[in-house]
């Protein structure tokens, strides 16, 4: 669910903004050329896949980034891209006589 939401280059742009802090919706939606409802549904994708959270402050909400998706996905990208004796790539000494 998590890649799923992110694979929206939109919702993608959002997570870049909330990197940087906190962010009210009114600020979020002046970086995109859609509506209120449009960002409304993107957060809630966000919100449902457990990459930001919101806080109601008036009429308006403020998101952040859930702190343990920053340090999972931080985790999991650099378990993903490590090469180390658990790396998929290695190959065993069999694979590396046929290979030959």
């Amino acid at each position: 669910q998590m890649l799923k939401a992110m694979a929206d280059p939109n919702r993608l742009k959002i997570i870049d903004l909330l990197s940087c802090g906190s962010l009210c919706a009114c600020d979020i939606l002046q970086h995109f050329d859609f509506s209120q409802p449009t960002l409304s549904h993107h957060m809630k994708v966000l919100q449902n896949a457990g990459i930001v959270f919101a806080v109601k402050d008036g009429k308006w909400q403020h998101y952040s980034l859930q702190k343990r998706f920053v340090q999972e996905f931080k985790q999991n990208t650099d378990q993903l891209l490590a090469a180390d004796e658990h790396c998929l790539c290695q190959r065993s000494d069999c694979e590396k006589d046929v290979a030959n």
